[in-house]
């Protein structure tokens, strides 16, 4: 088996939970079989030979991060730069169909959120065609720059370990 992750991240907390459930994923499956990769540097093309797919990238407005919102990030301490995030990569992806991607993303804790960006990097997959793509869990930050909430680094990897036994 071999899963991807693809993952934005600003402050460092969605790049943290990208870890910890690749680490999941490598204790159900075994070392070598989870590999990350930014939305910056990801290629089109996804590789052959995949399994499945998971997709991390922080909430920024109830929605996927844009040029406006990076910079917004930057401003308030970013540390990563980028111009090509998930949402440009996914619009630039080719799609797989059959292949079973799963969006995940870094929010704030409220009781109710309009939008995430795992519901909308979810709609741009469907729209592009990629037929078994659904909704993975939200993993909550404090604030903007973060931290993660307590325990979500362990929820995370307890979720890479679940998705690895449910293929």
């Amino acid at each position: 088996m071999s899963i991807l992750i693809i993952t934005e991240s600003y402050f460092g907390n969605t790049s943290a939970i990208a870890k910890a459930v690749a680490e999941g994923i490598t204790d159900a499956l075994g070392a070598g079989q989870a590999s990350i990769v930014t939305a910056s540097e990801a290629g089109a093309t996804l590789p052959a030979g995949l399994t499945a797919a998971i997709i991390a990238a922080p909430t920024h407005d109830f929605s996927l991060p844009t040029p406006r919102t990076r910079e917004q990030a930057q401003a308030k301490g970013a540390t990563a730069n980028t111009t090509r995030g998930v949402r440009e990569w996914i619009e630039a992806l080719q799609p797989v169909t059959g292949l079973p991607v799963v969006t995940i993303d870094t929010s704030t804790k409220t009781r109710f959120t309009p939008g995430t960006a795992s519901k909308t990097a979810y709609k741009l997959l469907k729209k592009r065609g990629f037929t078994k793509a659904r909704r993975g869990p939200s993993f909550h930050v404090a604030g903007i720059p973060g931290p993660l909430l307590d325990q979500e680094l362990l929820r995370a990897h307890q979720w890479g370990q679940g998705f690895s036994n449910s293929l």
